[in-house]
């Protein structure tokens, strides 16, 4: 009977420890098929290609294989995107400031390749807790330069060349600002390189455009500063190890051929250039990103340093010479703009070329430190937007000289040599304020060359931002107007080159339209620039409304106003926050 009862006893325990296993193994059921899975997300600018790779558990690996975003401005978010999915092991994860559309497109394409591999999406897609403990540090500096664009990055190197230890604080994901994002064209006269192209120009006919073209409302001992420093602060650059393209063009709104392009795409150039120097600097340059700088620190009427919020650690940062502000404008900012607009009867509800950081911070922190105030009702528009995004990308022309601008109807409208406001204020009045850049084969001869987003022609058409045709006709019909317009406004501009000034007005002309293929692409307005902000000398020393300087406080780039009037001419800003932030730099580096 005992036999009997063990043996059963046994088999029970056999039993349990069957139907144990079994549990133990639903418990640890697969969370994945092992394996690599390929998802498509939508960025800005097309398809983003995303391949995951996961084991039975867990996701290995997120990596970004093909995409068409820009360069500089996505790199934030395809270095840190996939790595947050990765450690936190969820799609919820924070997208990259200034980079939405990238990170998005990377969540998206990472989710469908999630699905492929069977994953629960529901708890993937639970947000990982944040349990980070804030800290504060105390750390004292040279000079304190606030903002990690153009203006700032020259100024920080600028300071750091004349002896001054530097922090940078930039409260986006990445160094760069707008100027990472500019066409980069760099107004300067450079008479032997003009010659060599036969273009006459002066520094005095720079000051003079520069001067009329803001109507006359501009600070001239500063404009003077600007167009007297624009080519050395090119050679600057170039000592620093930058290229720039043998070449003079005309940007958009320029006014005169004197732009300088650099080597390198879009802005990104000037961005590299002070960041290898930072690199290099053995400490002497430190650039502290995603770090928002929140109060300037006064003691009396000197600003002796700046508090700021970095991603766990709050700062109190001594400056023992001076703190830059290089924080950029606020066209961003709907607010401030609807609140200082004068100009323009509604611009509330256009889009930005700026990247989302441009948002007056700094203006702001100035104004409560005592800073004076000047132009802030001049907000630039320009009529070169990308319709879905707001952006300068897209653009398809090479230079204004051979291009024109049709509305809706296959009409010309403006001169397309004018200033930007004068442009943009011909296009607000046409049908659903929409124009096309038309262009032949003397832009892109073949369609492989590169505009100044490093964009093709043949990339944009292939995308649908752009069109291209063998016949003006035959473009007419694809993109929706009158074709017979089309062809009058083409004549009207050819004319206009034999004679040399066309019914607008137009001067500036290169080639005739008159060899296809023919391309056209869409644009809309778009805030541009903000010609105000802190009041500055010629030092960049920032005044109070007084009209004295503030000890400590410096500020350059587009921060400042006064420089600029009510309108900046196209290839001046990459001018101004190159000399201003080198001057900038040196002052505060000096303690002046």
């Amino acid at each position: 009977m005992k036999k009997k009862h063990a043996k059963l006893i046994s088999i029970f325990m056999c039993f349990v420890l069957v139907l144990f296993a079994f549990g133990c193994q639903s418990n640890t059921e697969s969370a994945f098929k092992a394996g690599k899975y390929t998802g498509i997300g939508k960025g800005i600018h097309g398809d983003i290609k995303v391949e995951v790779e996961v084991d039975d558990t867990k996701i290995l690996s997120v990596k970004v294989l093909e995409h068409s975003e820009t360069p500089g401005v996505s790199d934030p978010a395809i270095a840190k995107v996939p790595q947050e999915i990765v450690d936190g092991q969820t799609v919820a994860v924070d997208i990259v400031s200034g980079a939405t559309y990238t990170s998005n497109g990377i969540i998206e394409g990472t989710k469908a390749a999630l699905t492929e591999a069977g994953g629960d999406m529901e708890k993937l897609s639970q947000k990982k807790e944040d349990t980070t403990e804030r800290k504060t540090e105390e750390l004292t500096t040279d000079v304190v330069v606030i903002g990690a664009g153009g203006a700032g990055l020259a100024a920080a190197t600028s300071a750091n060349q004349n002896g001054a230890k530097v922090i940078v604080l930039e409260k986006m994901g990445k160094a760069g600002g707008n100027t990472a994002i500019s066409g980069a064209a760099f107004n300067a006269v450079d008479t032997e390189l003009q010659k060599e192209f036969g273009i006459e120009d002066s520094i005095d006919k720079h000051f003079q455009q520069t001067y009329e073209g803001g109507d006359k409302l501009a600070d001239p001992e500063l404009v003077e500063i600007l167009v007297n420093n624009a080519l050395p602060a090119i050679k600057w650059l170039e000592s620093l190890g930058m290229e720039f393209e043998h070449k003079i063009f005309t940007v958009l709104g320029g006014m005169w051929p004197r732009a300088h392009d650099p080597e390198k795409v879009l802005g990104t150039g000037f961005i590299d250039t002070h960041m290898e120097y930072a690199e290099k600097s053995n400490g002497g340059v430190e650039v502290k990103i995603n770090t928002n700088a929140t109060e300037l620190i006064k003691e009396g009427d000197r600003i002796v340093g700046v508090k700021a919020e970095g991603e766990d650690t709050d700062y109190v940062i001594k400056a023992t010479k001076g703190v830059v502000i290089a924080t950029g404008g606020f066209s961003q900012n709907k607010e401030m703009r609807d609140k200082y607009n004068k100009q323009w009867e509604d611009i509330s509800n256009l889009m930005s070329t700026n990247h989302p950081g441009a948002t007056g911070d700094g203006i702001i922190m100035a104004e409560k430190a005592g800073a004076n105030l000047v132009g802030m009702e001049w907000i630039q528009l320009l009529p070169m937007g990308d319709p879905e995004t707001g952006s300068l990308s897209g653009n398809i022309e090479q230079g204004v000289e051979d291009r024109i601008f049709i509305n809706l109807d296959g009409n010309r409208f403006v001169d397309e040599g004018a200033r930007r406001d004068v442009m943009t204020k011909a296009l607000l009045e046409q049908k659903d304020q929409t124009m096309w850049t038309i262009l032949d084969s003397h832009s892109y001869p073949t369609g492989d060359e590169e505009n100044h987003f490093g964009e093709t022609a043949n990339e944009l058409v292939k995308a649908g931002r752009a069109f291209k045709a063998d016949t003006l006709e035959e473009l007419a019909e694809m993109i929706g107007v009158d074709a017979d317009s089309l062809v009058k406004a083409v004549e009207g501009f050819n004319k206009g080159v034999d004679e040399g000034k066309d019914e607008f007005g137009r001067t500036l002309f290169k080639d005739k339209i008159d060899k296809g293929p023919y391309y056209a692409g869409k644009r809309v307005p778009t805030v541009h620039h903000t010609m105000g902000g802190i009041q500055i000398n010629t030092k960049a020393q920032a005044i109070n409304a007084e009209g004295n300087v503030i000890p400590g406080l410096y500020a350059a780039g587009e921060v400042t106003g006064g420089i600029h009037g009510s309108n900046r001419l196209g290839g001046n800003a990459l001018a101004d926050i190159n000399v201003f932030g080198k001057i900038a730099g040196e002052s505060a580096a000096k303690g002046l």
